[in-house]
């Protein structure tokens, strides 16, 4: 799916207070899955710095190692060699329970196929996240809302995913991403399963949430989709071959890079 439209102005991200002015810092990462005596090393020696209020896009063909960075940045697989912070926190060598605290606390996850329970309102999907971290009730219901309202599903709160369009359950999607105000908002496919108009209203809203100051980490095989980002990040063989920063500051051009 091809969404044919040109590359809007990336949005000035909002100043944020916060000291922590990087949310990713990547270095020296290296991941290898062993199938018995079969060995297959998916990122090699791969460094990446990405800043508060970045809306950064990660392209690579099928076996680039794109998604097991992604499942990295995501704490959802742990890397065997460098370091990982997330939000000035190490979390290279965290597991278990204090790494799902930590992704419910500083990741907001979009995911291609939506990821929406079906037996659940909107608002009750949406809270789910609060859910999880203890907030009391009634706070929970404000906030979320608040982040329906944000993509425009305030009326939709009541009603069941199923009774909605792919579109707007990819909204209420970033709704519930956004809610706990995470530090990291990590996008995989999110546009795989839409068609046109609604691709360009979701990276609409990836823009809005990006000028509000979010950080933002979008995977895309789709050059379309990731020219929305304000960089644009290039894996092939496991390792980063451009980055480019489309606002103008060039990063890295590696030998490969299109």
């Amino acid at each position: 799916m091809t969404v044919p439209v040109p590359r809007p102005a990336a949005p000035t991200p909002a100043r944020d207070p916060s000291p922590v002015r990087e949310v990713i810092r990547a270095e020296h990462v290296w991941k290898t899955y062993r199938t018995g005596k079969v060995e297959f090393t998916a990122l090699k020696d791969v460094s990446l710095t990405i800043r508060r209020g970045e809306f950064t896009a990660i392209m690579g063909p099928s076996g680039s190692g794109k998604s097991t960075f992604m499942n990295i940045l995501g704490c959802l697989d742990n890397l065997d060699e460098g370091m990982y912070q997330l939000n000035g926190q190490d979390v290279s060598r965290i597991s278990g329970n204090d790494l799902s605290l930590i992704r419910n606390q500083e990741i907001g996850f979009v995911f291609q196929a939506y990821n929406l329970l079906p037996r659940l309102s909107l608002l009750e999907n949406v809270e789910l996240p609060m859910v999880y971290a203890d907030v009391p009730r009634r706070e929970r219901r404000e906030r979320s809302l608040d982040a329906l309202d944000q993509v425009g599903l305030r009326s939709w709160a009541e009603h069941r995913p199923t009774e909605l369009s792919g579109g707007q359950r990819q909204r209420a999607a970033i709704a519930r991403a956004v809610v706990n105000q995470p530090a990291l908002i990590l996008a995989d496919e999110p546009t795989g399963n839409l068609d046109t108009a609604s691709s360009q209203e979701i990276m609409k809203l990836f823009l809005e949430v990006n000028a509000r100051g979010g950080t933002i980490v979008l995977i895309t095989h789709e050059a379309d989709i990731a020219a929305y980002a304000g960089r644009v990040v290039r894996f092939l063989d496991g390792r980063i071959v451009s980055d480019v920063d489309r606002r103008g500051d060039v990063g890295m051009e590696g030998p490969h890079a299109v």
